[in-house]
């Protein structure tokens, strides 16, 4: 009997071990892996509220995640590179930024989820077979496409009623930059306004740019989208003053950093939307059943200071429109 009672003792004394030991035992974190296409200065706001949105759900840096940040810093051509990076760090999550970080993820794994934070129209680039069913590993946020820089150009033209030629900046690193291209030049023999299209290959281009566009006599400007213009943003913004020209931006950082007009997607909306899906795959839901969504709410931002700089008086009317003035 004592001999039982003994047993006994010391299963009870090893299972309470057991317990507390596997009590102390840490937590897997979650490692989410970020895959910028500018620098991190690009997307600060953005990357704050998708942090602010996993907190809010219950994921806590440090204690059941781990963030990794890795920036192309321009340079799309180093996509590939970290993409490869985040494979072998093995990721469980990894979060991309533009058209171009989603397909160096989707070119470097076929197996780690991919959750699209923001870019181009995934299906038409063939990023995703289907918003309803993107199959595969990908799944996320993606804008509505091309026919979003139709309507800058539109609104540009009502801020600049006189505007009788607007110049478009554009990369071809930037994924369906053709595309772009041409459905802007659609809208804009639409509008009957005259339509430059100035092609920027690297960072020796951009001031080549600017002396094109007023050669051209261009009296508006719009820069397209991707991470080798968005690194340059300062410089760009710089020179649309210098020249006094009124320019539509394909991202707020612009206007937030001196630009005068963005409209497009609510990004911050898109990235805590991001948050979610995260989670979810975290929690075990595949990609392939998440279907890809496109936002629902728009921005329009103006910056009066900018304006006041280029000595230029935003029409009251397009002020009225605006969901945020920055003055």
């Amino acid at each position: 009997m004592k001999h039982i009672i003994g047993l006994l003792v010391i299963f009870v004394t090893l299972a309470v071990c057991g317990a507390v030991a596997q009590a102390q035992q840490p937590k897997k974190l979650a490692r989410i892996c970020y895959l910028g296409a500018a620098a991190a200065s690009s997307t600060a706001i953005y990357v704050k509220q998708f942090r602010e949105r996993l907190r809010e759900i219950g994921y806590v840096e440090g204690q059941n995640v781990l963030i990794d940040y890795r920036y192309s810093e321009g340079k799309v051509e180093r996509l590939p590179e970290l993409a490869a990076e985040f494979v072998r760090l093995n990721c469980d999550v990894i979060l991309t930024i533009g058209a171009e970080g989603a397909q160096a993820a989707k070119n470097a794994t076929k197996t780690i989820p991919v959750v699209m934070a923001f870019g181009e129209d995934a299906v038409k680039l063939g990023i995703v077979a289907d918003l309803a069913r993107p199959g595969g590993n990908i799944t996320g946020m993606t804008s509505i496409g091309a026919e979003i820089y139709g309507k800058r150009l539109e609104l540009l033209k009502e801020t600049v009623p006189k505007l009788a030629r607007a110049a478009f900046l554009w990369s071809p690193t930037t994924l369906g930059a053709a595309d772009i291209v041409k459905e802007t030049e659609t809208v804009a023999r639409f509008l009957r306004v005259g339509f430059q299209s100035i092609e920027v290959k690297g960072p020796d281009d951009i001031e080549g740019a600017f002396r094109a566009a007023t050669k051209g006599r261009a009296n508006g400007f719009m820069v397209g989208a991707g991470g080798f213009l968005a690194f340059h943003r300062k410089q760009i913004i710089d020179l649309a003053e210098k020249n006094r020209l009124p320019a539509m931006y394909s991202s707020v950082a612009y206007v937030e950093a001196g630009g005068l007009m963005f409209y497009g997607e609510d990004r911050s909306e898109m990235f805590r939307r991001a948050a979610e899906i995260v989670d979810k795959i975290l929690k075990g839901t595949k990609p392939a059943d998440i279907p890809v969504e496109r936002p629902k709410n728009f921005d329009f931002v103006i910056n009066l200071k900018a304006a006041k700089q280029i000595g230029f008086t935003v029409p009251p009317e397009v002020l009225a429109r605006a969901s945020r003035i920055i003055r």
